[in-house]
């Protein structure tokens, strides 16, 4: 006998999980709480196992078997956002505007040249650019204020937002020319600590990087800012090569013989999972890919 489940008690079940209450979800769904938990109990029986303890007086809690089906509901859920937002694709066709938001300290060369390319593709496109600091990004894509996002990997990225990772791009520890860090032939994390440093993100944003190595720190959300204050001796600071060898900065900026660095910063392509890339956007995110190897 085929199971009689349906993909609403599935969202219920994961609503009530993440809630932990039977009567918020019933509120907010606008509906009975004895619908809601009947829709459960329903979920429950088809499925032959118990997803929820009940006690009365408290939370509903999940079961052993409730916590082992959690995250596949919620990748049913996911998916089923993917085949509606494919569907919608298919109905629309070619994309007729690509909106870019991309990370301030993206490299300009791959992405320049991608757009370039771009153009000479889809000729009638319309494209709308958006250079922002770290974590704008991801919060335009999520607002539907963009298409299509490059950022730096980080691990607090919303659930709504499909990531595929492109390539990555290295980081160096640098300071101005007569910081006393640069009179040291090997720089170990004892002489840094002993030193201001700057830090490109907040405290709590997942960065790679983003645990200071010094007591004494001063942060920004871009890394030009930072740049700027490196250039007039306020610390020193990870920086990705690219910026750091920005024609502005190359003449003021010593890169350190550093025993130690942060890892790479991978760069990522973002989108809302329910609205999937057209052909456009496609096309984009492989010749930036391609340009990024190309550039490391």
């Amino acid at each position: 006998m085929h199971p009689q489940w349906n993909l609403e008690q599935v969202r219920l079940f994961v609503e009530v999980a993440e809630q932990r209450s039977f009567s918020a979800v019933a509120r907010a769904e606008r509906r009975a709480q004895s619908a809601v938990s009947s829709a459960i109990a329903l979920l429950e029986d088809d499925l032959g196992l118990t997803l929820f303890e009940r006690s009365s007086g408290r939370q509903p809690q999940l079961t052993e078997a409730g916590a082992a089906l959690l995250e596949d509901a919620r990748e049913l859920l996911r998916q089923c956002e993917r085949l509606e937002g494919r569907a919608s694709a298919l109905l629309r066709g070619q994309e007729p505007c690509l909106r870019l938001a991309h990370d301030e300290a993206m490299p300009y060369s791959p992405v320049v040249e991608s757009l370039d390319e771009l153009s000479q593709r889809f000729p009638l496109l319309e494209v709308q650019l958006a250079s922002s600091a770290q974590g704008d990004v991801a919060r335009q894509l999520v607002e539907r204020r963009a298409d299509l996002g490059l950022m730096f990997h980080h691990q607090r990225v919303p659930d709504a937002l499909e990531r595929r990772a492109l390539g990555s791009i290295e980081m160096v520890t640098v300071c101005t020319v007569g910081h006393p860090l640069t009179k040291l032939k090997r720089v170990t994390c004892e002489h840094l600590s002993r030193h201001r440093q700057l830090l490109v993100n907040p405290r709590d944003s997942g960065y790679a990087g983003g645990e200071p190595a010094s007591p004494q720190v001063w942060r920004a959300d871009s890394f030009y800012v930072m740049a700027e204050l490196l250039m007039r001796g306020l610390g020193w600071a990870w920086l990705p090569r690219h910026v750091a060898q920005y024609p502005m900065y190359q003449q003021h900026m010593i890169e350190l013989d550093c025993e130690w660095h942060p890892p790479a910063l991978v760069v990522e392509l973002a989108w809302r999972r329910d609205e999937p890339l057209g052909p456009a956007a496609q096309w984009l995110a492989e010749r930036f890919a391609e340009h990024l190897r190309a550039m490391g």
